[in-house]
């Protein structure tokens, strides 16, 4: 197996397009046609690391975050991310990340938080914009169905929890060919009328190659007329964050401590108790808060995340209750997300989990 091959696996659950501006993810030392000879899965990629790597016969380290996050001027060992660039490249080990693409997608980091809290009913907290585009075409109606069901089987037309969403509308089109075409229908050099259905569905960015091949391999017509429009509508699959509810409402400090037990962590941080049952709780990976605000719009009773300043947890106001629970503590579970996604596709491959801590945080 080559290494694009387990890539083309991560981004196809986790696209790089759903990375913010300014991420790094993705190949970040190594070559996509090397052959792999087994998957080392970890949060960070520390020099301890590496070693792991060397020792356990892995020339591909796949990591959450990104060892290389901006530009390297000088590589001369004078750091750790120089030191582990000149191990990783001196040993053939390829190193990749996918870092805010899994923190995007909705069963990605945070939905890994959310199971381990049991939560229900889960949604995106903070959907991004801008990730959309529709199609529209246009087709003769005896062939309408056959391009409708290859649009689908390419991913077109999901909307929600909803399949297959597509809007068609009858009318005529007109066309003359040239000299030397060759019409499905018609006569060249003769104005042509054909009943039509204008065909529009939705579509994720990333998947408009694959979604235009489709369109084309299916349509009858020589020329195919299409077209592709971006859309500014907030896609509900993908985003910042997520919220959900308990199975039961639980007093303050039973939840703190519940969270406590299930992200085990030494330490967490939180604001005033309010005096109110937990029912709703909002929570993102890695540092979060950023979206307290939304956390607090969509009536969330407690957010669960990390690296909150001092003067942030002021920003609670009394309206929920800040859990800091670690950066660490709140993305350590992104390592059995890779390991779903490789073992779900490839049955017979076993990629190996880091035995390193590289949490660099203790607690006395």
């Amino acid at each position: 197996m080559k290494i694009r091959e387990i890539i083309a696996v991560i981004e196809d659950f986790a696209p790089l397009q759903y990375q913010e501006s300014y991420d790094n993810a993705g190949l970040l030392f190594g070559n996509a046609e090397w052959e792999v000879t087994n998957v080392l899965l970890t949060l960070d990629t520390t020099e301890a690391v590496i070693d792991e790597a060397i020792a356990r016969g892995c020339n591909l380290v796949i990591a959450h975050h990104p060892i290389v996050f901006g530009g390297l001027k000088k590589i001369n060992g004078n750091n750790y991310v120089e030191r582990v660039a000149i191990k990783a490249i001196k040993h053939d080990i390829a190193v990749y990340a996918a870092h805010t693409n899994l923190d995007n997608v909705r069963n990605g980091v945070c939905a890994q938080m959310a199971g381990k809290l049991g939560l229900e009913n889960c949604e995106v907290l903070q959907p991004k914009r801008g990730l959309l585009k529709k199609l529209y075409t246009f087709v003769p109606e005896a062939h309408a169905e056959a391009v409708r069901t290859a649009l689908f089987a390419a991913g077109a037309g999901n909307i929600g929890n909803y399949g297959e969403c597509s809007f068609n509308a009858a009318g005529q089109g007109t066309f003359k060919g040239a000299a030397g075409t060759t019409p499905y229908v018609g006569t060249p050099g003769e104005r042509h009328f054909e009943a039509e259905i204008k065909l529009e569905v939705i579509f994720p960015v990333y998947l408009e190659g694959r979604i235009i091949k489709a369109l084309l391999n299916s349509h009858p017509y020589e020329e195919v007329a299409y077209d592709v429009v971006s859309l500014d509508n907030a896609y509900q699959q993908v985003g910042s964050g997520m919220i959900g509810t308990l199975p039961e409402a639980m007093e303050e400090q039973a939840f703190l401590q519940y969270v406590k037990q299930q992200f085990q962590t030494g330490c967490v941080r939180y604001t005033p108790l309010r005096g109110r049952p937990v029912k709703k709780v909002a929570l993102c990976g890695g540092a979060g808060s950023f979206l307290l605000k939304r956390a607090i719009s969509a009536g969330a009773d407690a957010y669960i995340s990390s690296d909150f300043k001092y003067h942030e947890f002021f920003d609670a106001e009394n309206q929920l209750i800040i859990a800091d629970i670690g950066h660490f503590e709140s993305e350590q579970f992104t390592v059995e997300l890779f390991y779903h996604i490789l073992t779900e596709k490839f049955r017979n491959f076993a990629p190996l989990k880091s035995t390193i801590i590289t949490n660099p945080v203790n607690y006395l």
